[in-house]
């Protein structure tokens, strides 16, 4: 895959890998993972797309500096130029986690207008699955924001998520999703400067539930593909369900015996789902 970068205006840069020709299709990655979690999936959707896969700030090697806000309007802002730049006007769109819940910001503020869009198992409307386990990260990345704790914090970062931690992710207990989560931790242990960062996103980064999308589902006019797994603890799959009919113009596919990373359970029917929907 090729390596390119987006410069957004305010200096931030988007690192994206492009692989194959046709229409462009973007997959923005879940939260604390990068691009190479599509990796299973790469080459059969490039036979079809060309298919854009970035870094999302803060991830990979995209921008990590602590010059930015990393605010959820700031990341929907840098991700909607990055579409509209890379992938043109009205593009095909799809996101897991925080990349699909930047992608509904995006859209919901009117900076992103796509032709079709997908959502993969993401919290949507609904409160955070194990709310404790979130308010002790947000605490702890917070805690970065200290002189002295943010080196010492980045060391602990890479202890927690350790490669076995990827392949309990799995349902199928995939030891490729530990090379997943290998590559994503590999350039924070000592990293201060990313962990001063990760404090910023932490402390804007919404807990609650979203009930404000409860509003904006009946609003989106593209067509929407609620693309969910039926074995993800942190996102059931009654939440999708729950938006179905809210959607003007939506439809809920399922894939049986995956889990979070479903691109490492079930890569032959992730890809014919985004196929058959995207075009």
């Amino acid at each position: 895959m090729r390596l390119r970068l987006y410069h957004h205006h305010d200096g931030a840069r988007v690192a994206y890998r492009e692989y194959g020709a046709g229409p462009p299709l973007a997959l923005l990655h879940s939260g604390l993972l990068s691009h190479m979690e599509w990796e299973p999936v790469a080459e059969d959707l490039g036979a079809r797309f060309r298919l854009v896969l970035p870094d999302l700030p803060l991830h990979g090697d995209s921008e990590a500096r602590p010059r930015h806000p990393y605010t959820p309007d700031w990341f929907a802002e840098v991700m909607a130029a990055f579409c509209a730049e890379v992938l043109g006007p009205h593009p095909l769109v799809g996101g897991h986690g925080a990349g699909a819940e930047i992608l509904l910001r995006a859209v919901g503020s009117g900076r992103l207008e796509p032709s079709r869009l997908v959502l993969m198992p993401n919290r949507m409307h609904a409160p955070p699955a194990y709310p404790r386990r979130r308010k002790a990260w947000r605490l702890l990345t917070g805690a970065a924001a200290v002189p002295g704790l943010d080196g010492l914090l980045s060391y602990g970062a890479g202890l927690v998520f350790r490669p076995e931690w990827g392949v309990r992710l799995s349902s199928r207990a995939n030891p490729a999703a530990g090379d997943l989560l290998r590559h994503a931790f590999a350039d924070v242990p000592g990293n201060s400067s990313l962990a001063r960062s990760w404090s910023k996103c932490a402390r804007e980064w919404p807990d609650g539930a979203q009930t404000q999308l409860l509003e904006l589902y009946p609003r989106l006019r593209m067509p929407v593909l609620l693309l969910w797994a039926d074995q993800d603890r942190f996102h059931p799959l009654g939440v999708a369900e729950e938006a179905l009919p809210l959607l003007g113009d939506g439809q809920l596919r399922v894939l049986p015996s995956s889990g979070f990373l479903m691109a490492y359970d079930d890569p032959v029917g992730l890809a014919r789902e985004l196929v058959a929907f995207c075009g």
